[in-house]
């Protein structure tokens, strides 16, 4: 069989559209060696493809950090899988908040790192991170007005949905993060300090890394913000959590509160629905009202409507040879339009 997909976007979003079956979208991460990547890529993208499994899995030899779609009525022969392989039993399952269609073909690819981080220190290891905390530990802490709350995502993660009193490290990388961070909090080194992120990954090496650095009084929430909710909700604690969880899948956010903490950024009214620009060849993330989709027809500015209005043939030239890089909307700058520059 072939180990990548040959099929096109098209049609597998179409296939997924007619599909009479529920899919839950699963988490999951691990840190610790894997000796060689490319046969265990190899190995699961097999089994996975098997159970029609969609999805964006990256694997090195520090670990592996998967989101994925697994059909409803595969869902015990994907965790017995998981439980037969020796690497991958017992492995903390993160499920989705909301079940909404989120991937629709499954990619798995072998990276240097399974997070970006921009670390060259061989000396420093994952393995002495901060300490896990579950929901009710995380709340009980939290309660303190002198712990320090830190969300490792990026600004527009932040941006619509944060916990209470959790402080920001305004950036589009996690690489750019961890520098910051210690930076950022050298002067308070023997507070609490408790870090999250939408599902453990980030937080736990980024709780590692202060250790490395210094900090001693290091907490990082287990299973992150999608844990945290579920948790939070069958015990019935206090929800700290405020707005919308951001995800890295066609969905763009799972609501958790009804609050909307952000404003569009293009009239400035409450919002908090990220959309990409329509136009390919631009592709923003950007923050956009209703009102102002309809406006714009769904792209970020009068030019990108512009190139819309061009013949498909024109508007293919237009974006031959171009890279856009990171098309992220960044809030410290005062137009949209300097993205495009």
């Amino acid at each position: 069989m072939a180990l990548h997909n040959r099929v096109s976007a098209e049609e597998l979003k179409k296939q997924l559209a007619e599909e009479t079956f529920e899919r839950v979208t699963i988490s999951f991460y691990k840190y610790g060696n894997i000796s060689d990547p490319e046969s265990f890529r190899d190995e699961l993208y097999r089994h996975l493809f098997e159970m029609k499994v969609f999805g964006r899995i990256y694997v090195a030899e520090e670990g592996i950090n998967a989101q994925i779609s697994v059909p409803d009525f595969n869902m015990d022969a994907f965790r017995d899988y998981l439980n037969k392989d020796d690497y991958l039993k017992d492995i903390h399952l993160n499920i989705a908040i909301e079940h909404t269609p989120s991937f629709w073909v499954l990619k798995i690819k072998v990276r240097d790192k399974i997070v970006a981080d921009g670390i060259n220190d061989s000396s420093f290891s994952v393995e002495n991170r901060g300490s896990y905390l579950d929901a009710e530990a995380f709340n009980k802490l939290t309660d303190n007005p002198e712990t320090i709350v830190v969300d490792m995502r990026n600004h527009y993660e932040y941006e619509v949905g944060h916990f209470e009193g959790a402080r920001e490290v305004p950036s589009n990388t996690f690489r750019e993060q961890l520098p910051m961070t210690v930076d950022m909090l050298k002067e308070e080194k023997d507070k609490n300090i408790v870090m999250y992120c939408t599902g453990g990954i980030r937080c736990e090496k980024a709780s590692a890394w202060l250790r490395y650095n210094g900090f001693q009084n290091v907490f990082h929430l287990k299973g992150g913000i999608i844990n945290y909710v579920h948790k939070a909700k069958e015990q019935e604690l206090p929800l700290k959590f405020h707005g919308k969880n951001f995800v890295f899948d066609r969905r763009l956010g799972e609501r958790v509160t009804n609050e909307v903490l952000s404003k569009c950024h293009q009239c400035g009214k409450p919002s908090d629905r990220h959309v990409n620009c329509k136009n390919e060849g631009c592709h923003l993330l950007f923050i956009q009202c209703e009102e102002c989709a309809k406006k714009y027809n769904d792209c970020c500015s009068e030019d990108c409507m512009h190139v819309l209005k061009l013949p498909e043939e024109e508007q293919r030239k237009q974006r031959e040879g171009r890279h856009n890089g990171q098309k992220i909307f960044n809030k410290s700058r005062d137009r949209m339009e300097q993205l495009k520059q």
